[in-house]
């Protein structure tokens, strides 16, 4: 049998000369790691890497390294490249024996756009990443838990049916595209039907005591909405996309890789970070009708709208903590940093998404202490 290859070695010269033609390679302890993928598309990453250009690029990354999981050093491996030759370490531009906390301390403060997937140098998986994934997961049965939360930066195949596997798959905008007619449209019928002064709540209950809903209600019911929505997503992430199946049956393991599992499996395969159209219209339906059978017809329409304008804005949100690049110090730059360590070290807690705000009463807020930096 033939022996398996060992790692590449790299010399010093060879890895300024990649760094020189834009690559960006960080080495630790010999170890060398090619992030060009990595910070390509991310404005911070392309001025660091003028700005080092033709160095190491570990020896630019300042500051002490913040905590870091073991999700995080996994997830660099998948960069892993080859070796330093020995002796060629002393010829790079600093020292960096800490150059991968260092890059986590990097990571951490917003460099999270990636998308170089490196099909080679991943570890040996429990599946056939060559073959639509969904059929297969639910053999794992009690490692399916450990495995969907040791996340991969690699796309994620679903079907075996090309139809099936397009309707499973969208662009961002195409959930803007689609939608924001539709809650415009629907936020301009329900309001002229107020307008006629037709509609009065608890009708159906009583006449004499029934309460007239006027035209102006219409914003602050919009707001009842979306505020609905907040905590329907809060609680369809918890308990809906976190249960954890039983070991022991198939069909559940699969649907729950289905719904959310792809996504905690492969974070930053883009075309799957919302929830395309056709999909969603059925669970959309579902919820109108629900509201349909509780409240008047133009008073559940109102809600509804409301609901579905603060899905939008979900939906929009949850995009933009995977690929967007918010300045430090703001709220978005805090939320992106939370969901960060949802996916990475507290899937078990921090289920707000487009709001942390249900996370304080339900007592599932990722600790503070957890973003400090380590002295």
């Amino acid at each position: 049998a033939m022996a398996t290859a060992g790692p590449r070695s790299f010399s010093a010269a060879e890895v300024r000369a990649r760094c020189a033609q834009g690559a960006c390679l960080v080495s630790c302890h010999r170890r060398l790691y090619d992030l060009s993928g990595f910070v390509r598309l991310h404005p911070g990453g392309e001025q660091l890497l003028r700005r080092r250009a033709g160095t190491d690029v570990s020896a630019a990354l300042d500051g002490p390294p913040h905590r870091h999981s073991a999700n995080a050093r996994r997830w660099l491996e998948q960069y892993y490249v080859g070796e330093i030759e020995p002796g060629d370490e002393q010829g790079f531009a600093a020292p960096n024996p800490a150059a991968m906390a260092q890059l986590c301390a990097w990571y951490w403060d917003g460099l999270w756009v990636p998308q170089h997937y490196n099909h080679c140098l991943l570890p040996q998986d429990l599946v056939d990443w060559q073959k639509p994934l969904l059929w297969q997961v639910g053999y794992l049965g009690e490692k399916y838990d450990e495995w969907v939360h040791q996340p991969v930066d690699r796309p994620i195949r679903l079907f075996h049916s090309d139809f099936l596997e397009f309707l499973s798959k969208t662009a961002w905008y195409v959930v803007f595209m689609v939608w924001t007619p539709v809650v415009l449209y629907l936020s301009w019928v329900s309001y002229t039907s107020l307008a006629q002064g037709n509609t009065r709540l608890f009708s159906s209950f009583t006449t004499e005591y029934s309460i007239p809903v006027h035209k102006y209600y219409f914003p602050f019911i919009f707001l009842l909405g979306m505020i609905l929505w907040s905590l329907l997503e809060y609680l369809i992430h918890r308990f809906v996309f976190h249960m954890k199946p039983p070991a022991s049956n198939y069909y559940l393991i699969t649907l729950h890789f289905l719904l959310h599992g792809q996504h905690h499996k492969s974070p930053f395969d883009s075309s799957r970070l919302v929830f395309p159209p056709v999909p969603a219209s059925l669970v959309i339906g579902f919820f109108y009708g629900v509201l349909r059978l509780l409240l008047p017809e133009v008073l559940g329409l109102s809600v509804f709208v409301g609901g579905l304008c603060g899905y939008v804005i979900y939906d929009m949100m949850h995009y933009y903590l995977h690929y967007g690049s918010p300045k430090k110090g703001t709220y978005l730059y805090g939320l992106k940093a939370y969901h960060v360590k949802h996916h990475f070290e507290h899937q078990k807690s921090g289920f707000g998404i487009s709001t942390r705000f249900w996370d304080y009463p339900f007592r599932t807020l990722i600790p503070e202490e957890t973003f400090k930096k380590e002295d």
